[in-house]
């Protein structure tokens, strides 16, 4: 009897033992890992001067703007107002690669400013802190994911965009999550066997839609996976009008629930076109910013997290992302030793592996 495709989570030892010799642990990130962010508050005449500030100096060093949603909204309106973008991962990248600007300033988290380095190697990439990491690309160590690769040599290696360099050297394919079920879609109509890594809830979420046959890796991201489909259900009883917007990093219950998933940008597509006045949004905060703006008459509820304060991991905001702020950015831009310490680099054979499955998603898309 067929129960159809399979679906492999790698945090289930019996099953790797069956496969392979190779054991692979979850590697979700454990609470300890995930760093505690704290800010100092601006007051409106030092956040405008520093903005006017930033902004002067970008233009004179000839660098533009790139920014992830998921950063604090100043910086997000920086951006725009400078002539940057503000975007998902994916154009983020493709506006870097061919803007003009040989200085790029990359708002983000670190696999973001290497991305961008990968498809524009002969331009300067710049982060305000290259501390600022992903739990999905530290869930993902590229030595484990290699042995992971040669125990399956029969499988397509697709790897989200939220990964290092090294590992995307290591794949056929990068996607991300505007376009991830498009490509496997393709790839299983020519009767590939999928190798998936480094999110399960989004790989889960992929194979359930298509049907793929697909091993999974067993990454998670801190923010998403605290999303929870029993306080999801409470908080929609409390607002019954509401639609239930979700990233696809989300857990499958929390999925299971929604009106729309998608991306960070088919999030802002939905709540644009749909009729509802009231959302409930399962995705990092920092999206609020840009949805608020867009939508002034409706209303946005974050959704609810696993814990609250002291009690979650994230608290619904990427704690990476928030390292973030206008202060840093200012400095990279004044202090010359900062700016060399949080330059991005990449060894130029690696680049130029990690550029091929970049380049093949890029050219599907087009």
């Amino acid at each position: 009897m067929s129960f159809g495709p399979k679906i492999l989570f790698l945090d289930n030892p019996m099953m790797i033992r069956n496969m392979s010799t190779q054991f692979f642990p979850d590697y979700s990130l454990l609470p300890e890992q995930v760093p505690l962010v704290g800010r100092l508050a601006l007051d409106d005449s030092e956040r405008d001067q520093l903005k006017a500030q930033i902004a002067e100096k970008l233009e004179v060093q000839g660098a533009v703007l790139i920014a992830h949603y998921y950063v604090d909204g100043d910086l997000q309106d920086l951006a725009e107002q400078t002539g940057g973008f503000v975007s998902d991962s994916l154009e983020m990248a493709r506006f870097g690669r061919d803007h003009k600007a040989d200085n790029l300033v990359v708002v983000g988290v670190r696999f973001m400013g290497e991305t961008a380095k990968i498809l524009s190697p002969e331009k300067s990439v710049f982060m305000p802190t290259l501390q600022a990491e992903c739990s999905l690309d530290l869930g993902c160590p590229p030595e484990d994911f290699a042995q992971f690769i040669q125990a399956h040599p029969d499988h397509t290696v697709v790897v989200y965009a939220n990964t290092s360099a090294k590992v995307k050297a290591l794949a056929d394919w990068v996607v991300t999550s505007s376009c991830a079920l498009e490509i496997v879609e393709s790839l299983k109509a020519n009767g590939e066997k999928i190798l998936w890594a480094p999110d399960k809830h989004l790989g889960a979420y992929i194979q359930s839609q298509t049907q793929a046959d697909m091993l999974l890796w067993s990454g998670a991201c801190v923010v998403h996976e605290e999303f929870k489909a029993k306080a999801l259900s409470d908080l929609l009883r409390v607002y019954p009008e509401a639609a239930i917007l979700v990233h696809p990093e989300s857990p499958a219950s929390v999925i299971d629930i929604a009106d729309a998933v998608g991306s960070t940008s088919a999030i802002i597509k939905a709540a644009k076109e749909l009729p509802n006045e009231t959302f409930i949004v399962a995705t990092d905060r920092g999206i609020f910013h840009k949805l608020r703006r867009e939508n002034p008459n409706k209303t946005f509820i974050e959704a609810p997290t696993a814990g609250d304060g002291a009690t979650c991991r994230s608290c619904a905001h990427c704690p990476w992302m928030a390292m973030n702020e206008l202060r840093n950015l200012d400095r990279l831009l004044t202090d010359s030793d900062y700016r060399s310490s949080n330059e991005i680099h990449i060894d130029p054979q690696l680049a130029v592996r990690a550029k091929m499955p970049l380049d093949r998603m890029l050219a599907f898309q087009a």
